[in-house]
């Protein structure tokens, strides 16, 4: 039963925030409250997932958690109500008790599930009866052991292979990202080869210099915003059939969120304006916070073209999937030595060991063609050959 006052009750909804403006859906990957607690604007509620970023959600305002309408792991359009708050000096109704799936934790879960335990039966320890860690395993401790079963001979039966794990929200994100992608571009790949002898250089010069430990990658960014200006076909989106090129470089550069997986591609604001030593502040700077969950939302959209680098853990040759809806996307491989075939200023041919990485070029052959890519390419080629610090 519940019982409620006579007085209206003021209710304020919790959306699914928009976190960019090719994010159409996302994910409640926890619940912070449940129905009934209280709960202070800014607070956080709950978390969520979607392709681009892992981010809290804070509450609209101060009062009681009155209804939660969406549960964790169920992925709903931007803008869905996912609360609502009751809030300060507003009656709400006695509330039910929340669904047992909505108010126990990952670890209560795991430990009742693998000792066969049934949650409804517990009683909770904690604040309005919720169950906590320690009641879990108070119950472990206190089942009797079993008897070991007698020894039977039976017919040998092959084991089930195991059933798998479920692809984590984010995963889930991703995947539809990239499929979407692949499904929506006419993506073509193009690569080229590259002397990073100067790069190289540079990048010596600086370890005893004001940049100690600069990598390529800002460099090679430097050099693609340059090349970007010369080609600004590539600097573009494409969405359904409206082609925009964009004045301002906004660059996207891809992060891995480490061993477990995921990847998010934080978006610098303005490239253009910055030199590589400021480029490679930045990049250092939303990774960092990319990989401990502290990007903004604001920080994830709106790119104009991206840069990956899988050359950073060896790579030699990749294909990168577009970061929809831009048009094209920039593969920077492991620079490694290798032997090639140099003339000296008088035109004779000779076997040089040199820095060599490859640059690949995913782009979109509905807003491109291949001769603007290998040109775009050349282009950037022509600037690290040639990088004079």
């Amino acid at each position: 039963m519940t019982s409620s006052r006579t007085e209206p009750r003021v209710l304020v909804d919790v959306a699914m925030p928009q976190m960019g403006v090719s994010v159409a859906e996302g994910t409640v990957s926890e619940w912070k409250l449940a129905v009934g607690d209280p709960v202070v604007a800014e607070e956080t509620i709950c978390e969520i997932t979607t392709d681009k970023v892992d981010t809290e959600l804070p509450a609209p305002a101060s009062g009681v958690v009155a209804e939660i309408l969406v549960p964790v792991g169920e992925t709903v359009d931007v803008g869905t109500v996912l609360a609502r708050i009751a809030t300060a000096g507003a009656v709400v109704a006695d509330a039910e008790p929340a669904p047992a799936a909505r108010r126990y934790s990952p670890v209560v879960s795991r430990i009742a599930a693998e000792h066969q335990i049934d949650l409804s039966k517990v009683i909770g320890s904690g604040r309005d009866g919720r169950v906590r860690k320690q009641d879990v395993l108070a119950l472990v401790s206190a089942k009797p052991a079993e008897e070991p079963p007698l020894h039977i001979e039976s017919p040998y039966v092959p084991e089930e292979a195991p059933a798998g794990e479920t692809l984590s929200p984010m995963r889930r994100q991703i995947g539809a990202h990239m499929k979407r992608s692949l499904e929506t571009a006419a993506t073509c790949t193009t690569w080229m080869e590259c002397d990073m002898s100067r790069v190289e250089a540079a990048r010596r010069q600086a370890r005893v210099g004001d940049l100690i430990g600069i990598t390529a990658l800002p460099i090679v960014a430097r050099a693609t915003i340059e090349a970007l200006r010369d080609f600004p076909a590539l600097n573009a989106t494409l969405d359904g059939e409206r082609y925009r090129q964009h004045r301002a470089i906004h660059l996207g550069v891809a992060v891995s969120l480490g061993r477990d997986g995921g990847l998010i591609v934080p978006v610098i604001r303005d490239a253009q304006e910055l030199s590589a030593e400021g480029l490679a502040s930045r990049i250092k700077d939303v990774a960092q916070r990319a990989r401990h969950g502290r990007l903004a939302p604001d920080e994830v959209h709106g790119g104009t073209f991206t840069i990956t680098n899988p050359g950073q853990y060896g790579a030699i040759m990749a294909t990168p999937v577009i970061n929809q809806p831009q048009v094209a996307i920039l593969d920077l491989e492991a620079i490694v030595k290798r032997p090639i075939v140099v003339s000296d200023d008088d035109g004779n041919d000779m076997i040089s060991i040199r820095p060599q990485t490859i640059l690949g070029l995913s782009w979109d052959h509905r807003a491109l063609d291949g001769a603007q890519a290998a040109q775009f390419l050349a282009a950037i080629r022509r600037r690290l050959e040639s990088w004079e610090r």
